[in-house]
């Protein structure tokens, strides 16, 4: 890799130092624990997730097609309803008021035309939202951006390393108070989930991605490792209780199946949806698995380049 070309792919990256740290907690999830110590490399990462704009600009040079635009194969989802095959993602729904937390579907919806360019379905649009997450892309898809770039996505280790920000066992990203002096760190829900929503900074009425940058940075100087999207990892996802599915539901049409088709990767930092009564995953240590063909309006992804 000559000088110059160098300089373009690390261009809005960090270098986080490499060292040993406490992976995972004893004090939350089962799939978070045991606590045990870990190693990593120095490393390159995106100051932010990769934005609109940012894949915009890989799918025009590339002519990408991301996996929630292809048609579905109905081999992959025996014995769905073949209405359900059809391209589109899941959506979030805001509910009118308390729900059953155990049942997903009443805040998520399989909406057909729902891709990265409509997040939230057919008529919506990026209009405004260059500087946002981009959402609604599948472990492929980000791995296929990464490439374009001549970058990587992050193992789950590199990622929770640098999301602790140089913070060792600390809770969030910033320290153990979920609110310093009340300030508010992260775009994260505030009330009751799925239905009393409190705007935070950089939202509207209703909950969604904010631009990057919204919030402060952590010890690194990397912004969003806490909320706005879940980002993704090379990391295959096992755990102690590996059927908990929290925050990112695998497509709908895949539930009709015993077992699963495809792997589960390891998603990061929670999003605008963690709620302090739903959740509680904006926090470095706290995973979830994700089928990789699954594409939502809360999950996105960075980059890393290892040296």
């Amino acid at each position: 890799m000559t000088n110059s070309v160098a300089r373009q792919v690390l261009r809005n990256m960090v270098e986080v130092p490499g060292g040993e740290f406490d992976m995972g907690s004893d004090e939350f999830f089962p799939e978070e624990r045991p606590v045990h110590r870990k190693r990593v490399d120095a490393f390159w990462i995106d100051t932010h997730p990769v934005t609109n704009a940012e894949f915009r600009r890989f799918v025009k040079d590339t002519g990408y097609r991301t996996v929630a635009e292809r048609p579905l194969d109905p081999a992959d989802f025996a014995g769905a309803d073949p209405a359900e095959l059809v391209p589109g993602a899941l959506v979030f729904q805001r509910a009118s008021g308390p729900v059953d937390l155990n049942d997903w579907r009443r805040w998520w919806a399989y909406v057909p035309g729902a891709d990265w360019r409509h997040p939230r379905g057919p008529g919506s649009t990026l209009d405004g939202r260059e500087r946002h997450p981009v959402t609604q892309v599948s472990f492929e898809d980000a791995t296929a951006y990464a490439a374009w770039a001549g970058k990587a996505l992050p193992t789950e280790a590199e990622w929770e390393f640098a999301a602790r920000g140089g913070l060792d066992n600390a809770v969030y990203s910033w320290g153990d108070d979920f609110a310093p002096k009340s300030r508010r760190m992260a775009n994260t829900w505030i009330g009751e989930f799925p239905w009393q929503f409190l705007p935070g900074r950089g939202q509207s009425d209703q909950p969604g991605t904010t631009a990057v940058g919204t919030y402060p940075p952590n010890g690194y100087r990397l912004f969003d490792m806490t909320g706005n999207v879940w980002e993704w990892t090379t990391d295959l996802f096992a755990a102690h209780n590996p059927t908990s599915a929290c925050c990112a539901p695998r497509h709908p049409a895949a539930i009709v199946e015993p077992g699963e088709r495809f792997p589960r990767r390891v998603v990061k930092g929670g999003s605008y949806l963690c709620a302090p009564n739903y959740c509680l995953r904006y926090r470095p240590a706290a995973r979830q698995g994700q089928t990789e063909d699954t594409a939502t309006g809360h999950l996105g992804f960075r980059c890393v380049v290892r040296q």
